[in-house]
């Protein structure tokens, strides 16, 4: 009697995403709170909706409506942080409170002559109130089901600064371009002190922290030693530069989420009420259920199909992973693997078309490249990115002697189509709209439409339709939809909001060219050492610099994912490294994506691998211990970026079939190289000199280069083959975890 398929609690699911994701650690707000929330939330949503389908507003009016909801939302919906360890609870907050009245001592400072003495007054009685309400009374914190007076008037002064912008556009933007008057300065101070206190409450102390040293900076640039002296800039110009046009708060990354990374979020939530992530789930059991270790590959390919319409890899891998990681550990994988597995799979969602996460849409608009382009770009790294996960695990079946699912728990595919075809509808529409290179957001706007629209096509048919799965969007489904939606929207727009203040002071200030010349210059450094014990002058100075470059911007991006989400991680890392690569002749797209791609691994990189960390609560197994094997399990897909890089062909880079064929075949078997060599086992254990060979020759391949394949693809294939036509040997079950 096989063990039936278990089904996922929506309540458990909501606990471990709130749990694990701090962008969905939301109150749980009843009463007047909870009617007042759910109306903003869904006059957000539909404003965004409206907006897709019947036109934008200008662009700084666009941005700051959305920053003025989003922003006041996010005191109202989450509850402070987790408490900091120790006396740095009370250091921090008291650090940020000395920061805020600094700026506004010294813009006070520089314009006090034309403001009153009331007016000072005032301005830094706010000052002082952002600062003193934001200290760690455990009185202030509310609770989950009611929100303080603090929040609510955090709430209410996180949206005046934008709606000030909106009341008094006509004047400030076109009446007195350039010119700014004490009391726009003075909102601009406010506008940073609320953003930096909205991104600590949905993000955690890191971003703000970054934003409050690059703003300093912005400041004290002429008191700094050696290269990263500037001229510096007065509290007027970074707060006016900060808070009015756009390459501040403004700026690009809030605009990309004010019109494109809104709606895709909407929609995911709207496609996953309709049913389609359990449609997913019942197709990847079909495809890969049968074969051996059958729930891990069937976990892989659900979650690579999940992650179309899902750009959260913490909601992938708890919404698929109460289903899959309980089937893993019924066949026989330990707990720490199935968790491992279901975590590194779902991390692929952000690199998945068509909707990559917001950071695929800030890339877009950055690079200035249409994004149907951007889609049909990332479906080899997405593909390479499943083929290493489906590698690793097919070895860990096969060492295990695993076998597939029973046929009873595979659901018939014809049953599932007759039942399911409707849910494709909004999907294939929305796709079909980006290829035809619709604008992002019309796409999103008919997928939305025609996902409520065809929710009800069972229920239109009658009797014929009785069959038919999903669920119909009522009004009240609705509402509940574009709550939600809105909701999961909030954190990203924060730390968009926040790093802007990144942003714009590497504008100002010319900091990113100052960090790419340091990177630049230690590359080169370390490249002609090793230059020095090349006697056979095999190696070239360039290649070698690129690679140390790609080195330590990967370094960065693990580092710097493990306190920032992807997001922002991509956009400041991708300011700071695409010139330094750019001078060494690597195309802007490989750039990006690298960072992009890496960014992605981070949260599956110990100590802060949050993806795993949820996969370890559903599989009730040691999250660190857990994150190391969603590591290790992420070792193949590890140098995929590396490849692109050195083979930009494999991104439609100056396209020609020679070396996109040569790069696709030399990084399939690099995979599988390092496949075996981290699974231990090809056919029969791999030993500790196998192992070293697989890992060199496997990593000589992703240059690219046709000599070296020649030479490294027979050597690491070979090998391969030697151990499985050892396979008839005792097969020792004690695996590298």
């Amino acid at each position: 009697m096989s063990t039936p398929i278990p089904k996922a609690s929506p309540d458990e699911v909501d606990r471990l995403i709130e749990q694990y994701d701090p962008e969905s650690n939301f109150r749980r707000l009843i009463g007047f709170s909870a009617a007042f929330v759910t109306l903003v939330s869904v006059a957000l949503s539909s404003w965004h909706v409206y907006t897709a389908g019947f036109g934008l507003h200008n662009e700084i009016a666009h941005r700051a409506i959305h920053l003025s909801a989003v922003l006041g939302l996010c005191f109202l919906v989450f509850p402070r942080q987790k408490r900091l360890p120790g006396a740095w609870e009370w250091i921090v907050p008291l650090g940020l409170a000395t920061f805020y009245l600094m700026l506004g001592w010294g813009l006070i400072r520089s314009v006090g002559s034309e403001v009153s003495m009331g007016g000072q007054i005032a301005f830094f009685g706010v000052l002082v109130a952002i600062g003193g309400l934001a200290l760690p009374f455990r009185g202030l914190d509310g609770s989950s089901t009611r929100i303080p007076l603090r929040d609510w008037f955090f709430a209410a002064l996180a949206s005046s600064f934008s709606l000030y912008l909106l009341v008094f556009f006509q004047e400030i933007f076109i009446q007195r371009p350039g010119d700014h008057s004490p009391l726009d300065l003075m909102m601009g101070v406010i506008a940073i002190a609320m953003v930096i206190e909205v991104t600590r409450r949905t993000m955690g102390i890191f971003l703000p922290l970054m934003a409050v040293v690059v703003v300093l900076y912005g400041i004290f640039g002429p008191y700094l030693p050696g290269d990263l002296a500037h001229r510096g800039y007065s509290v007027p110009r970074v707060v006016a530069h900060l808070y009015k046009g756009t390459e501040g708060i403004y700026g690009i990354p809030v605009g990309v989420v004010a019109t494109f990374v809104f709606h895709f979020v909407l929609f995911g939530i709207m496609a996953q009420l309709t049913g389609l992530g359990q449609l997913f789930v019942n197709l990847a059991t079909i495809a890969a259920g049968r074969f051996s270790g059958g729930p891990a590959k069937v976990s892989v390919v659900s979650s690579g199909l999940f992650g179309m319409i899902s750009g959260s890899p913490i909601a992938n891998t708890v919404t698929t992973g109460v289903m899959t990681i309980p089937m893993m550990k019924n066949v026989g994988f330990s707990p720490r693997f199935a968790a491992g597995v279901e975590a590194s799979a779902s991390c692929g969602g952000q690199v998945t078309p068509p909707i990559m996460g917001a950071a695929a849409f800030i890339m877009a608009e950055t690079l200035g490249i249409p994004y149907s382009h951007l889609v049909l770009v990332a479906l080899v790294p997405a593909s390479m990115h499943y083929l290493a996960i489906l590698v690793m695990v097919h070895l860990e079946s096969k060492r295990l002697k695993l076998k597939g699912m029973d046929p009873s728990e595979i659901p018939n595919l014809r049953r599932v189509m007759v039942s399911s075809w409707h849910l494709f509808i909004p999907l294939v529409v929305m796709v079909t709209l980006l290829l035809m290179q619709y604008t992002p957001f019309l796409a999103a706007f008919w997928g939305i439409i025609l996902s409520i629209a065809c929710s009800w096509i069972p229920k239109l048919l009658g009797r014929f339709g009785q069959h038919m799965v999903g669920m119909a969007i009522t009004p009240r489904a609705l509402v509940q939809g574009f709550e939600v939606g809105a909701k999961s929207a909030l954190g990203i727009g924060a730390a968009c909001a926040c790093v802007g203040f990144v942003l714009g002071i590497m504008t100002l200030t010319g900091m990113g060219f100052k960090f790419s010349a340091f990177v630049l210059t230690l590359s080169e450094s370390i490249a002609q050492s090793v230059m020095v014990i090349d006697i056979w002058n095999w190696l070239d100075l360039k290649q070698l610099t690129v690679l140390f470059g790609l080195f330590f911007t990967a370094i960065a991006c693990i580092i710097m994912g493990a306190g920032v989400p992807t997001t922002p991680t991509y956009i400041i890392l991708a300011a700071i490294v695409a010139p330094t690569l750019a001078q060494l002749g690597v195309p802007q797209l490989a750039t990006h994506f690298f960072v992009f791609y890496y960014g992605v691994l981070a949260d599956v990189t110990p100590p802060v691998a949050l993806a795993a960390f949820a996969a370890a609560g559903i599989a009730r197994s040691e999250p660190m211990r857990t994150g190391v094997t969603a590591f290790r399990l992420s070792m193949g897909k590890a140098l995929v970026p590396f490849a692109f890089v050195y083979t930009p062909a494999m991104l439609l880079i100056d396209f020609s079939w020679p070396p996109f064929l040569l790069g696709i075949f030399s990084t399939i078997v690099a995979i599988l190289g390092l496949g075996a060599a981290y699974t231990g086992f090809f056919g029969r254990k791999i030993h500790r000199p196998a192992f070293v060979v697989l890992n060199v020759l496997s990593l000589s391949l992703v240059f690219g280069n046709p000599i070296v394949t020649a030479v490294a693809a027979p050597l690491v294939l070979f090998t391969l083959y030697w151990h499985w036509r050892g396979a008839e040997h005792d097969i020792p079950l004690g695996a590298i975890r």
